[in-house]
This record gives structure tokens, C-alpha cells and sequence, in this order.
């Protein structure tokens, strides 16, 4: 007999049965936190009821999934606080049942009823400390990946979202991003990205309000001492500046003559892969028709250095049409701008004895 039939005949088959199991299995496992014999028993009926929920969900060869039975349980672990149960106790399940678990609540928190929120996301929006807890997840190397996925999956409800933009975990993500850990620092920076990409109106709306702190955080980033910080870093810049639900932001943005001499540091980077991502926001601020004076005398004054640079930039990639032609554009614009205007010459003192004209 295959072992998820055996599972089948053996343990409880509804939603609310698979729940209420599965709220125990974990209880017990909390409970059992510094006693090794009741942990063991614990984490053996956890993988149990887990791979109870597993099916339900998502079926296998013989059996298959409803949408039906995937609500149910969603709105059962709902009503049980199973999903906080989840992130609270992540740390001490093992290894293959934390997978499980971290794939259960995501399922959980995706499923909708008729295109509407779910039950699972309804019920991370009414508890918001469940998104900051998965944030700091990332300070345990153990539970720290799991985390990420998760809080991935509840950042794609737009108001989920909006609550972790407008709260206390966001501006820490530029924090996480840099950790030492290559892998954690990745997951971070995934999570800030979505997060950043994901709901656009959301996001234009959160950079509108809280530019100055959030592109005095992103500069750092740019600085960073990190190759793949600062790579990754300016490749997202660039999507959000060019996307046009931040036109609002991207003119101001480019405004700014530290922001441009940022770039122009950038565009002549050791990297050439940063060196041309650079490009992509420089060009922003020399297509720019409403470009302010500060910006048009930084140009103008680099004008030869920058023509001479950009003539040999990255002539490999001019296979590429666009790249080829945007390349063009902006050498054209910027052979075109004129000298910066000069402060007037101050007259010379009159000499000795001589009286001032005070003609008009």
C-alpha cells in the first residue's frame, strides 16, 4: 500500500481535522523545545499531519487537489492561528518538515476566494508582527531562507505590503542586503526587490512620501564595498526609475547634482557590468528635456571627458540596436550643450586719485 494512502486511511482527512491535528503536532513540539525524547515524538507527528496538509493541498499522482479543500484549510488555519504557529516554531522543527512547513503556509497565504484576499492573507494583515518576525528570520542562518520564501509570498497581497513599506522592518533591508552571508544577503535582497517591484502604485506612492530617507539609505548602496551590492543595486535603480509609475520620482531624482555625480563615479567603475548599468541611469539624466542648470554646467564642464569616454564605451554590445542607438542619443545631446554661463567679470578699482564713473 503506498504510504500516502496508508497516511490516508490512518489519519484525519478533512481541512478541519488536518488543522486541528496539525495545531497540536506543532503545540507539542513547543512544548517539547529542551526535551530530547518529547521532541523526537513531536517532529515524527508533525511530519505526519504536515504531509496530511501537503495532500490536500497539492495532490500527487493519485490523488488530486480541489480548490475546494485548499480554502477549507486555509480558512480553518485562519481560524487556529496555525500560520503563526508556523513562523513562531519554524526554528525548532527539522529540516525536511521546515521545508514543508514553509511550502504549507505560502500555499496558505496565496489561495483567494473568487479573485478576492484569501483568508490566509486576510489573516497575516490582521497580524502584522508575522512579516516582521519572517524579517528577522534572517538573523538565524538556520531558518533564514525559509523565512524569505515566506515573506515573499505574503508581500504579494498589496496592502501586506504597503503595511511592511510603512513600518519599521522596511529601511532595514538595507542593512540585510550586506550581511556577510552570500546567501542570506541574496534572499534579502530578492525580498527587497519584490517588495520594491511587485505593486508599483504602492511603491510610487511610498518613494513619493519618503523620498529623502529612501534615497539617502539606496545611495549607500551604491557605495558599497559590495561588487554584487552595488551591481544589483543600480540595475534596480534603474527599473524603478524608468518604470512610469515613478515619473514623479525619477524627475526629482534626476534633479540632483550629487545624484548625477554618484553615476558619473559609477559609469567609470573596474567593473564593466557596473559601468553599464550606470549608463542606464546617467542616460536618464542627459535625456531629461527639463534638465536643471547645476546639471546642464556638470555636463557641459565634462562635456569633452565624457564624449571621449562614451565614444569607447562598451562598443561590444553595439550589436545591441538599442543600446547602439541610445549610445548615440546621449553623445548627441551632450556635444550639443552649451558652455556653462560665467559669473560677470568684477570692474577693475578705479585708481588712485581717479574718481568712478557714475555715468549710467
Amino acid at each position: 500500500m503506498p504510504f500516502l494512502d496508508k497516511l490516508l486511511k490512518e489519519k484525519p482527512r478533512t481541512p478541519a481535522e488536518v488543522v486541528s491535528k496539525l495545531t497540536g503536532a506543532i503545540e507539542a513540539l513547543s512544548a517539547a523545545r529542551r526535551d530530547e525524547k518529547a521532541s523526537e515524538k513531536a517532529n515524527e507527528s508533525l511530519a505526519k499531519y504536515l504531509g496530511c496538509a501537503k495532500l490536500l493541498l497539492f495532490g500527487d499522482d493519485e490523488h488530486e487537489a480541489t480548490k475546494e479543500n485548499a480554502v477549507a484549510l486555509a480558512q480553518e488555519a485562519s481560524r487556529t492561528d496555525l500560520l503563526s504557529l508556523i513562523v513562531k516554531n519554524l526554528d525548532v522543527m527539522e529540516f525536511e518538515s521546515r521545508k514543508d512547513a514553509a511550502q504549507i503556509f505560502g500555499a496558505l497565504v496565496r489561495i483567494k476566494e473568487n479573485d478576492e484576499r484569501g483568508p490566509g492573507a486576510t489573516y497575516v494583515l490582521a497580524h502584522p508582527e508575522i512579516p516582521t518576525l519572517l524579517f528577522n528570520g534572517y538573523n538565524d542562518p538556520v531558518i533564514a531562507l525559509n523565512c524569505g520564501a515566506m515573506l515573499r509570498d505574503c508581500l504579494r497581497d498589496d496592502q501586506i505590503a504597503r503595511k511592511v513599506l510603512d513600518g519599521p522592518v522596511f529601511l532595514k533591508f538595507f542593512e540585510k542586503v550586506e550581511v556577510a552571508n552570500f546567501e542570506i544577503a541574496s534572499d534579502a535582497f530578492s525580498t527587497f526587490k519584490d517588495l520594491l517591484t511587485r505593486h508599483k502604485s504602492v511603491v510610487a506612492a511610498y518613494l513619493q512620501d519618503h523620498y529623502q530617507e529612501f534615497f539617502q539609505a539606496y545611495l549607500q548602496l551604491l557605495r558599497s564595498n559590495n561588487y554584487v551590492v552595488r551591481r544589483q543595486s543600480l540595475k534596480l535603480l534603474g527599473e524603478l526609475l524608468l518604470d512610469r509609475s515613478n515619473v514623479k520620482v525619477m524627475l526629482k531624482f534626476v534633479s540632483d547634482v550629487q545624484h548625477l555625480m554618484t553615476m558619473m563615479v559609477l559609469l567609470k567603475d573596474q567593473s564593466r557590468s557596473i559601468q553599464f548599468e550606470a549608463f542606464h541611469v546617467f542616460k536618464v539624466f542627459v535625456a531629461n528635456p527639463n534638465k536643471p542648470q547645476p546639471i546642464i554646467d556638470i555636463l557641459a564642464n565634462n562635456r569633452e571627458k565624457l564624449l571621449k569616454y562614451l565614444e569607447d564605451f562598451h562598443t561590444e554590445k553595439e550589436e545591441d540596436e538599442q543600446f547602439k542607438e541610445e549610445k548615440a542619443v546621449i553623445i548627441k545631446t551632450i556635444s550639443l550643450l552649451g558652455t556653462p554661463a560665467q559669473p560677470p567679470t568684477p570692474a577693475p578699482a578705479p585708481a588712485e586719485g581717479v574718481p568712478a564713473d557714475s555715468t549710467a
